[in-house]
């Protein structure tokens, strides 16, 4: 059933409505519609669309109740208040995981398999045998592995360089990926001032006796 626009003749009429308990006079309005359908089982499907139509509309304006609007408002509001140096560690994290994602040393599992030329038929099978073997460690993030591009030898053919299994081994007792990830990106004294991620390439003993200097200094003497 289709009712096309000039087969409907909408008429806007208003008129004046008293109001006996407060005597008053308001104006109401009315719509005339005159339909043009071929018999009264199209008018009464029209209508009957209309009801249906402003029985929603008026659901609609019906304001919720007070308690109604209390109990949404409750579930929005946090059970405590949060504490401030919470929240500014909360953005500190937030964007030293930014600052982490936007560098040039994270690769995908697809990206590893292009440089690595491995197969082509199950690209991220191999860096995922690797990190699960610890020869590799990966950021997650919205589903997605990334991997460090520091800790691929190119010398062999973008392999987990040998020594970094080593170096997750000590770092995994009190780090994930994510915070392995800030340690190599961030200056190390051990190091003098340098970054793991940074010289790991050239001098990987060091690397790993920073980790070992980095556990030991967290385990309680």
């Amino acid at each position: 059933m289709v009712f096309r626009s000039d087969s409907v003749d909408i008429v806007r009429e208003s008129f004046e409505i008293e109001t006996p308990s407060q005597g008053t006079v308001g104006v109401g309005y009315k719509i005339v519609l005159t339909v043009d359908a071929s018999s009264q089982e199209l008018v009464d499907a029209y209508v009957c669309s209309l009801e249906m139509l402003s029985q929603v509309f008026l659901a609609h304006l019906q304001p919720l109740p007070a308690d109604t609007i209390s109990s949404i408002a409750s579930l929005m509001i946090p059970q405590k208040p949060v504490p401030s140096m919470l929240l500014r560690e909360t953005r500190m994290l937030a964007q030293a995981k930014t600052e982490i994602l936007q560098s040039s040393d994270w690769v995908t599992a697809n990206g590893i398999s292009n440089l690595a030329q491995l197969s082509s038929s199950n690209p991220s099978s191999q860096p995922n045998k690797w990190k699960q073997a610890g020869k590799i460690f990966a950021l997650r993030h919205k589903g997605i592995d990334y991997f460090p591009i520091y800790g691929l030898d190119p010398t062999r053919g973008f392999r987990p360089f040998s020594t970094l299994k080593c170096v997750i081994s000590t770092l995994s007792t009190m780090k994930d990926g994510w915070a392995m990830a800030f340690w190599f990106a961030s200056p190390n004294t051990f190091l003098g001032g340098k970054r793991p991620k940074e010289i790991f390439s050239t001098d990987p003993a060091g690397v790993l006796s920073a980790a070992k200097d980095e556990v030991s200094g967290a385990e309680p003497g």
